[in-house]
């Protein structure tokens, strides 16, 4: 009897280890964002650049053609965004402060594209990948119509996150592949010129 009575009671302790690790692993588990603004190559730049981002991949959403191209895309008849997904650790940066971030990094005016990129693909966007995300997006989008210091409507839109598709390998980190062309890109195209003369002083590539 007394041993059983162990054996239960050893069954039941390592029950509760084996919750508990499982329990911390889930809440460590990497959160992710999505969002789009404009050419990819661009928003990644800006969110590798804050502290508790771990990763940012270049990749399409939105559309309604499986596995699409970047040619594809570029071509404007797949339906898709420039996106990209942001992995971030939560315990140094929350999805608030991303959220928030973001629009310091668009023009969250332009219907049509952003800057010198037109088209579907460039339009900006945030998407929600449940109720919590949204909810966030909500309240971050209300707040900055509320303290924008521009007078123009915010068009950006909060959509429901659908399928991510990674894109092609010489897209992803472009700005540290290609430094020269990617700078020349980013001041022809005068992203921060315009984002400085809509954001002013809270325009920004770092964290306020």
């Amino acid at each position: 009897m007394k041993n059983s009575a162990l054996l239960k009671r050893t069954l039941g302790l390592a029950a509760i280890v084996s919750t508990s690790l499982f329990t911390n692993t889930a809440l460590a588990a990497p959160q992710t964002m999505i969002v789009a603004g404009g050419c990819f190559w661009c928003v990644e730049s800006d969110f590798e650049a804050v502290e508790g981002v771990t990763d940012v991949v270049s990749g399409y959403t939105g559309g309604h053609v499986k596995n699409p191209t970047y040619r594809q895309v570029a071509a404007k008849g797949t339906g898709h965004f420039e996106a990209v997904e942001i992995t971030f650790d939560d315990e140094i940066v929350s999805f608030k402060t991303l959220a928030d971030y973001f629009w310091k990094t668009i023009d969250p005016t332009d219907a049509y594209g952003q800057f010198c990129d037109k088209g579907a693909p460039y339009k900006t966007a945030m998407f929600y990948q449940n109720e919590e995300q949204k909810s966030v997006f909500d309240a971050s989008l209300k707040n900055v119509e509320e303290t924008k210091p521009f007078t123009d409507k915010i068009v950006t839109e909060i959509l429901p996150a659908s399928e991510f598709y990674v894109a092609e390998e010489y897209h992803q980190s472009y700005y540290t592949k290609n430094p020269a062309r990617y700078g020349f890109y980013r001041l022809s195209c005068r992203r921060d010129s315009k984002i400085e003369s809509l954001w002013g002083s809270v325009a920004s590539k770092e964290l306020h």
